[in-house]
């Protein structure tokens, strides 16, 4: 990636605020777009501002082209993360699911293409371009599932993986995640795809829809219950933002080699946790266990999702290093030092 300004769309979001401000820790020139209207994201822009006053903000949609041609006014890359991020906000608005996430990441992408020298572009997809999973199968122990397969056991999901977009959200991801991979092809652009497990960390506010991790530890800070949707075994792999962060800056350093590729991106089969082992994770630090209540699955929960990262590696030699109890400990401390226990989640 080149000295020049970087645009960091979704910017005052919690893993737009941990790229913008570890680039501009680096030197770099930011300009963040985003409409602010996720409740909790106006904490994440103050405290970008006071310890960044150089940011720059453009407040705005990327369902609109003048905001995004704005926006990209000597940018040379582009970390896009504007979205609508709910499975269950798409189920009920699949309209603004598909304007947001589909239509604003084509919107960006032609804006992107207008320009004589285009930047080059970093887009966040998800693992809900695999459907529901419902062909692994899965065996039960006390606390989790965990595959039958070997394969699956030791390594997770690879990209290789047939896509199955499931629920409006997954629909919307993944018809952007294919425009992104084509614009390569297509046009040139000099574009990356991560499809993404569960991130978690600072600057992390989360609700029941997503952000779950962030959501639990807020959930038993303040001594309200946990709601698990399912039985509690599902099986996730969990990657700390900074690790995040440093596979972004990693992919962008070599985006001329990976462009048109898409990668899964998670804290792969060492970094793992079930919702169960989550929960008795939290009672272990807060010293005390939270109160569960169970509810009925919801529409594309999968009950064992683990990413194959050995692809991304391979390509850049860039491993997770921050263990699940260190980083939910890491995020435990940072919730409550930062008094976001009684705040409103974004």
């Amino acid at each position: 990636m080149t000295a020049g300004r970087v645009l960091v769309t979704g910017g005052a979001g919690f893993i737009g605020t941990n790229v913008a401000a570890r680039l501009m820790s680096d030197g770099r020139h930011v300009t963040v777009l985003d409409d602010l209207s996720r409740r909790g994201v106006e904490r994440n822009l103050a405290w970008l501002h006071t310890r960044f006053p150089q940011v720059q903000l453009v407040e705005g949609d990327v369902t609109d082209p003048g905001a995004v041609r704005t926006a990209l006014r000597g940018v040379d890359h582009v970390f896009h993360f504007a979205a609508q991020v709910a499975v269950t906000s798409s189920l009920t608005e699949p309209r603004h699911d598909f304007s947001v996430n589909l239509a604003g990441t084509l919107n960006l992408l032609e804006e992107a293409r207008r320009r004589d020298t285009p930047p080059s572009l970093l887009f966040t997809s998800t693992n809900k371009v695999y459907g529901g999973l419902e062909d692994v199968q899965v065996r039960d122990t006390a606390a989790r599932y965990e595959p039958v397969n070997e394969q699956f056991r030791e390594h997770g999901i690879a990209e290789n993986r047939p896509l199955e977009f499931c629920s409006p959200y997954g629909c919307s991801k993944g018809g952007a995640d294919q425009y992104v991979l084509d614009y390569a092809k297509s046009y040139g652009l000099r574009t990356v795809v991560f499809r993404m497990s569960c991130i978690y960390g600072q600057h992390q506010q989360g609700n029941e829809d997503q952000g779950w991790v962030a959501h639990f530890l807020r959930q038993a800070l303040q001594d309200q219950p946990i709601t698990l949707y399912g039985d509690g075994r599902q099986v996730r792999d969990v990657l700390h933002v900074d690790d995040l962060v440093d596979a972004m800056l990693c992919a962008t350093a070599e985006v001329d080699r990976l462009t048109g590729q898409a990668f899964n991106i998670g804290g792969g089969p060492a970094s793992t946790t079930s919702l169960l082992e989550l929960v008795d994770l939290i009672g272990q630090l807060n010293q005390r266990q939270p109160q569960v209540v169970l509810d009925d699955w919801r529409v594309g929960d999968q009950r064992w999702y683990v990413s194959d990262t050995r692809r991304f590696q391979r390509a850049t030699g860039w491993s997770p290093t921050v263990p699940v109890h260190e980083g939910v400990e890491r995020l435990h401390g940072w919730l409550r030092s930062n008094d976001l226990r009684v705040a409103e989640a974004s």
